[in-house]
């Protein structure tokens, strides 16, 4: 009896030291989870102002160096793409638009104003940021296509360089370039507007933009006005169409004759219209008494098997006296009086030509109303200036050289004068008198003194 006593409290005693070593576990759990809880709270601290401090080490280093590339990770939420009419509108001046472009939008943003569908593209330059801020200024940088509101966006704001900073001689520049265009625009309505008032109500002939050719892909008009850059133009052309690589491997036959290039009036009336109104309008025009010389020299003191026979047999034929019969069979050494004369003849024995015809004439600019005028006393900075404005690539650059009689000096004013003061002063008032509209629109000097 006592021995079952005994094993009886003994059980007990096993029993409340078991429950006292439990208790005892239990006790110490605590301890070590709190210690293990405090040091993952401590690392995520830590963790956490590791971050904040490279972000702004990272923020900090990109304001000191503008065209540093960093990864930088997504904030959130993320917004949503900021869209490029917007985004652009950023230093554009918005009071002027593209002529015969009604409905298009310069920004998303109602509260802007939009241009006139009446008025022609206003390049006029601002200031620019050091780096590029909006998704146009990228969508130029990497060559991506444009859309037809993105090159006259483009138009308006101005070129925007690789790095997207420019010196302050250089908005000056450009400044200055948007300017004189603006300036040659108002000249040109004022002097439509005053000698072919409602031209613009017209409607447009196939003739009339049988001289334009078209770049589909850049969204370029060209008027090709001989004697004033127009091949090197072509040139351009070709490689804005993707036909040639380079401008510099383009013989001058290949540039006139196998360009693949399309004329406006290639097009049916719809097509005719629609690029009319949406795309970029460029005339290169030059001082016509100079053209005029420069065409004369480039037909009739070279040898040229299509305007001797077709030109200069008949102007002899006409105003030589006593002409001598291999002049009339060959057609060569017409002088620059008797090609005047030709010229000022309304019963011509043949026809005119587009290399003396006049701009006015020719590129029909008061019913047309280009959006840019260049002259080629200028060309090759008001050229570049054009193709940096409509996001060309940018190793592409307007040619500079002669390859037709490359050995014979560049008409110049004084060469013209010289040709020009074998005339009377009768015949070169008739002269000047054929070309006035040209002085007129295009702000030429009058050549000489004695012209009234």
């Amino acid at each position: 009896m006592l021995l079952g006593e005994c094993r009886c409290t003994s059980r007990l005693l096993e029993a409340l030291c078991g429950r006292r070593r439990v208790r005892v576990s239990i006790m110490k759990l605590p301890c070590s989870f709190y210690c293990s809880l405090w040091f993952l709270l401590l690392l995520g601290a830590g963790s956490l102002l590791l971050l904040v401090h490279l972000q702004d080490l990272s923020d900090m280093l990109q304001q000191q160096t503008p065209g540093a590339k960093l990864m930088v990770a997504p904030r959130w939420p993320i917004p949503k793409e900021q869209s490029f009419d917007s985004a652009v509108v950023i230093g554009i001046n918005l009071g002027g638009g593209f002529h015969g472009a009604p409905g298009v939008e310069m920004s998303s943003n109602p509260s802007l104003p939009t241009p006139s569908p009446r008025q022609p593209p206003a390049f006029q330059w601002l200031p620019h940021p050091a780096t590029p801020t909006s998704g146009d200024q990228q969508a130029v940088s990497t060559g991506q296509p444009l859309t037809k509101r993105h090159r006259k966006l483009l138009l308006k704001s101005g070129p925007v360089t690789p790095s997207g900073a420019r010196s302050g001689e250089e908005d000056s520049r450009l400044q200055g370039l948007a300017q004189t265009q603006a300036s040659r625009r108002r000249l040109l309505r004022e002097v439509c507007a005053k000698y072919q008032p409602g031209v613009t109500e017209r409607p447009v002939s196939r003739r009339q933009v049988s001289r334009v050719y078209v770049e589909d892909r850049s969204g370029l008009l060209y008027c090709e006005v001989p004697k004033a850059g127009c091949s090197n133009w072509k040139r351009v052309l070709m490689v804005l169409g993707g036909s040639a690589t380079s401008t510099h491997i383009i013989a001058h036959d290949d540039a006139h004759y196998a360009n693949q290039l399309r004329r406006l009036d290639a097009f049916d009336q719809a097509g005719v219209a629609e690029r009319l109104r949406s795309y970029t309008k460029v005339l290169f025009v030059r001082e016509p008494f100079e053209r005029l010389v420069s065409a004369f020299r480039d037909k009739f003191e070279s040898p040229n098997s299509y305007y001797h026979p077709v030109f200069g047999r008949p102007i002899i034929s006409r105003y030589r006296a006593n002409a001598s019969r291999s002049a009339l069979r060959t057609g060569a050494g017409v002088t620059f009086r008797e090609f005047v004369q030709y010229l000022l003849d309304v019963r011509r024995p043949v026809g005119m030509d587009i290399h003396w015809e006049p701009v006015s004439q020719l590129c029909s600019p008061c019913l047309l109303r280009n959006d840019f005028i260049g002259k080629f006393e200028n060309l090759k900075e008001e050229a570049n200036f054009l193709l940096r404005s409509i996001g060309a690539p940018r190793n592409l650059t307007f040619p500079d050289f002669k390859d037709r009689n490359p050995k014979a000096e560049r008409t110049s004013s004084s060469i013209t004068q010289r040709y020009f003061e074998q005339l009377n002063s009768t015949e070169r008032q008739r002269a000047y008198d054929f070309y006035y509209m040209d002085y007129l629109m295009f702000n030429y000097p009058k050549p000489f003194k004695d012209l009234y």
